[in-house]
């Protein structure tokens, strides 16, 4: 195998990668597009088996400005709930350190004879409740 070869087989693999990737990318819009109705989802699928490549172009062509809005309303919608996720972690480790720090405070008062016991059982049922 001369350098020519292999070079042409290096640039005809990236090519049929890409296309694949595109290929991917357009299967993945067809079905998260919900104002897209089932027949014309049948009609594109069936299109890109049977025309790939003048199918893909066509997509991206005709669809492509709403192929980026709805990719970008994925990503917004993916980290909302990412954000949403995260606070809601916070706040359950930051109820524990709270619950803690009332835990010790009791304990302290209950050290310093300032409650009794039952007084502190009580502050720690509500707190561990």
């Amino acid at each position: 195998m001369d350098f020519w070869s292999f070079f042409w087989l290096l640039v005809w693999s990236f090519l049929f990668v890409a296309y694949l990737m595109m290929l991917f990318h357009i299967f993945g819009d067809i079905f998260r597009d919900r104002e897209l109705g089932g027949f014309a989802k049948v009609v594109w699928v069936v299109a890109l088996f049977v025309f790939p490549l003048l199918a893909a172009l066509v997509y991206i062509i005709v669809r492509g400005k709403g192929m980026a809005e709805r990719q970008m309303e994925s990503t917004s919608r993916r980290m909302a709930e990412q954000e949403d996720y995260i606070r809601s972690v916070t706040a359950t480790s930051d109820s524990t350190s709270s619950t803690v720090e009332q835990l010790s405070q009791a304990k302290a008062l209950l050290d310093s004879g300032a409650i009794t016991e039952d007084e502190f059982a009580a502050i720690k049922a509500k707190a561990l409740a």
